[in-house]
């Protein structure tokens, strides 16, 4: 019972601290409020993870009925990501949210709707009752709203939020007519009323349940097609709320989804089948459209469908495990896709976290305004370098060990011949080799364009790294992106508890094989940082003793040197757009040229969401084309309002006298 009231009345007395404050001392407010929800709930987590569940039952009333609290393993693993990449948002938005000075009342509603939104994923992860789910979930959507649309002055941002909000409703639609698909049948508000009608029913009826949750669900994760709202909703947040979102927000659908897979607990192959062919077309999907971004946030935001598709694809090849007998493949699936949650909240945060400190030093976000910024922000360039290092999947950083267990978990399948359907699997394995290689590719554009070479336009100000503690929850999400992907074996350990609520009890020959390779690749990233740093050390001794001159960039014979001669984002990448411009729905806007030495001109390139074209834009506009049609209606004589009015009494008034005829009718019709 004291979890509970620590959720709520918390973010209450955080709010009076954050109203009453002054204005320096408002974040420092939520952050003391965050910071004491988030150890008491990561205290019970930690128990959950290691030791016993812990599990109370509220009595709610006529209307909930009993309400039941727990913290599994599941939860668990969760709610300790979800706390410390809030924590991280809140102690870097203090400083990222003294750039609005003198806004009271907006300040006031942003730190106060943080507090919330915490307080709501904490509630989701912990309440078993769907009622309750329910009403935490709407919770959630508004106060992830008011945090979106912090710039509401802007048209870009308003929209934005509007966008999400909506996507959101439809997602509770979806979730509302799922529990009241299952509640209807066993007049039961608690998660395992999932269980039992699944049981007692067929299994089409159980996939027809679970299609029905993965689209809610699937809009907050953004699962492809159901991810259009993101592109819009991460750039126009502040920083640290786009890393909040990208980082937790999203995964409460990744939890949703497995929480509804352990529930049905039947139906593993055609779950994972469906979840295997999400992932993929998800990650491949949001990594070719984040290449051709412009906008660094937008940019990211694409990749976090990636990254989800990832995701998708462990939790994929999990079940088809599970379906097959095989707790190696379960193993190396759920716990892939678990620990990249974890891994892609880590470094996706602190792209975003980035990412604001370039915006606020240069006040843009188009890549092909950037440059040479690594000489202006060293630090901000190191750690947005380790962070697209990690998100690559390169070694020795955190992304490269959930892929590998991934990769792990589909060559066991194709090696042990327990794949129904190879074909698919194989392209699988081709499209995750290609969603790497793709990722590769965007983060050579995005950090070589941003950070190196020269400015190509000119920054109105002098700036630096900031010194108002933003770094400092950075390099803290460094350390642990560097801790997993050295020591690698620590954090499968704690994913046993997890894991194993899908598989069941793990034996050591299903899991020592996995632990014995992590433990070499993590003595060979060892290895590598020696042989790195020994290589750093030599050349710097041996260029100790050497004259060190500098002078201009080598302009291969031209007397000037302009930084227009650079590559920009779009001519980095104009290869792979032109490969992908059948697919992708790419404008050009290429001016003729009829002179021999023409004047100044301008070429550019728009990307847009082909899905979001077919799936959203085409349907709206043919609704209002029709809609357009009625516009004579709308004359503007007062008449003719007149007359409307009378002709809807009328038709009132008429619509019960033609139902009882009709009844006549039918009647006199059953005589004869």
């Amino acid at each position: 019972m004291l979890i509970a009231f620590i959720i709520l009345l918390t973010p209450l007395f955080a709010s009076i601290v954050v109203v009453s404050a002054k204005e320096r001392f408002k974040g420092w407010g939520a952050t003391i409020g965050i910071t004491v929800s988030a150890a008491a709930t990561s205290f019970l987590a930690l128990k959950s993870l290691f030791g016993e569940t812990f599990q109370y039952i509220i009595d709610g009333g006529f209307v909930f009925g009993a309400i039941r609290l727990e913290i599994d393993p599941l939860s668990a693993w969760f709610l300790l990501l979800m706390n410390f990449t809030m924590l991280t948002s809140v102690f870097y938005g203090r400083g990222y949210m003294k750039a609005y000075a003198g806004q009271d009342v907006r300040l006031n509603l942003h730190w106060i709707s943080l507090l919330f939104n915490h307080a709501a994923m904490s509630s989701i992860y912990i309440i078993r009752n769907s009622l309750a789910f329910l009403m935490v979930w709407e919770v959630l959507a508004l106060t992830a709203f008011l945090l979106i649309i912090y710039e509401h002055h802007k048209m870009e941002t308003l929209k934005a939020g509007i966008n999400y909000l909506i996507q959101s409703h439809i997602s509770i639609v979806f979730l509302m007519a799922g529990f009241i698909w299952v509640s209807g049948n066993q007049h039961n508000y608690d998660f395992n009323a999932v269980t039992i009608y699944c049981s007692n029913n067929s299994s089409a009826a159980g996939v027809l349940l679970f299609i029905l949750f993965l689209i809610g669900f699937g809009l907050k994760a953004g699962f492809i097609p159901l991810h259009t709202w993101l592109p819009y909703a991460h750039p126009a947040a502040p920083a640290h709320i786009s890393g909040m979102m990208s980082g937790v927000i999203i995964k409460l659908g990744i939890y949703g989804i497995m929480r509804m897979i352990l529930l049905e607990g039947s139906n593993w192959l055609i779950i994972g089948s469906i979840m295997l062919i999400l992932g993929v077309l998800s990650g491949l999907y949001g990594v070719m459209l984040a290449i051709v971004q412009h906008n660094l946030k937008r940019l990211l935001a694409y990749h976090s469908i990636e990254n989800i598709g990832i995701i998708g694809i462990g939790i994929g090849i999990g079940s088809i495990g599970m379906a097959n007998g095989n707790t190696l493949v379960g193993f190396a699936g759920f716990g892939g896709a678990l620990l990249h949650v974890l891994n892609h909240s880590l470094f996706k945060s602190l792209l975003f976290y980035g990412s604001g400190i370039v915006y606020q030093a240069i006040h843009t976000l188009n890549i092909d305004s950037m440059g040479g910024l690594i000489r202006k922000l060293p630090r901000t360039a190191f750690l947005f370098l380790i962070a697209a290092l990690a998100i690559t999947g390169l070694p020795p950083f955190n992304g490269f060990i959930s892929e590998f267990l991934i990769y792990s978990g589909l060559f066991q399948s194709i090696h042990s011949g327990e794949f129904s359907y190879p074909s698919l699997y194989i392209l699988s394995i081709i499209g995750l080799v290609l969603i790497g290689g793709l990722a590769l590719l965007c983060f050579t554009k995005a950090f070589g364009i941003i950070f190196l070479g020269e400015p190509r336009s000119h920054y109105q100000e002098d700036f630096t790294d900031p010194r108002d503690g933003r770094l400092i929850p950075m390099y803290l999400i460094v350390l642990l992106i560097a801790l997993i992907g050295l020591v690698p074996q620590l954090f499968l350990t704690a994913l046993m508890r997890p894991v194993m609520q899908f598989t069941g009890p793990l034996t050591p020959t299903a899991t020592l094989p996995l632990l014995a390779v992590m433990q070499q690749v993590s003595q060979a990233a060892v290895v590598l940082i020696l042989l790195i740093a020994l290589i750093w050390f030599i050349r710097k001794w041996v260029n100790s003793y050497a004259p060190v001159t500098k002078g201009p960039t080598w302009g291969c014979s031209c007397q000037t040197v302009s930084p227009k001669l650079q590559y920009t984002a779009s001519s980095y990448v104009r290869g792979y757009r032109k490969l992908v411009e059948a697919i992708l729905l790419i404008t050009r806007h290429r001016p003729r040229i009829d002179t021999v030495v023409p004047g100044a001109e301008h070429f550019s390139t728009h990307s847009y969401d082909r899905l979001e074209n077919t799936i959203i834009d085409i349907p709206i506009r043919k609704v209002k084309g029709f809609i357009g049609r009625f516009n004579f209606l709308q004359n503007g004589s007062i008449q003719f309002y007149i007359l409307y009015g009378i002709i809807f009494i009328f038709v009132i008034l008429a619509i019960p006298l033609i139902l009882e005829g009709l009844v006549f009718v039918y009647e006199l019709i059953k005589q004869l």
